[in-house]
């Protein structure tokens, strides 16, 4: 396993890179083989955001899935621990579901949406185009998919369906469930 550890608008000590490494290589007994983890820590400088001053983000990938964590607080060390904890118990949760999954053989498609998408009504505002993310698919199942999602904690995630071998997505709904949008 190797860490990756660096600060934006800061400089990370030596005594803290000491304290993250040994944090992560504890967290990261759940999982055999993680290749690479990657501890960012952010100095915010606004004075408003005391509370929330340091922030660290640790993104690994465990088992062919992306984890991903946030924290913050006053200080660096209280972010890491944060952090930390909440990237341990990704992991576990990561490891209990890929088990279960393993155990149970059940139907392991999602119910289609009959639920049409909602349009943005005003056509004369142009959004611009500030960020363009790049990254290769390999092809899984909706399950597979959900999963993802929930271990980078966003609210949609897009994917390649192995079975019908074409682009979809799946994402939280307000009710609590998540729905699944296929082309037609």
């Amino acid at each position: 396993m190797t860490v990756r550890i660096h600060g934006r608008n800061m400089q990370v000590s030596e005594k803290l890179k000491e304290i993250a490494l040994d944090q992560i290589s504890h967290a990261t007994r759940i999982f055999d083989n993680i290749g690479t983890v990657d501890v960012e820590f952010t100095e915010k400088q606004n004075p408003r955001l005391a509370d929330e001053r340091y922030r660290v983000e640790i993104t690994s990938n465990a088992a062919g899935h992306i984890v991903r964590i946030e924290a913050e607080a006053p200080n660096a060390k209280s972010a890491l621990d944060t952090a930390t904890d909440k990237y341990e118990r990704q992991l576990r949760r990561l490891k209990e579901r890929l088990i279960q999954r393993n155990r149970v053989a059940t139907d392991r498609s999602i119910p289609p949406v009959d639920e049409p998408a909602d349009e943005p009504a005003d056509e004369h505002h142009f959004a611009t185009i500030v960020r363009t993310k790049r990254f290769s698919m390999k092809p899984m199942t909706a399950e597979e998919a959900v999963l993802q999602m929930e271990m980078l904690g966003h609210d949609f995630f897009f994917f390649l369906d192995g079975d019908s071998n074409e682009h979809c997505v799946v994402y939280n709904r307000k009710d609590g469930n998540v729905g699944l949008i296929e082309p037609a």
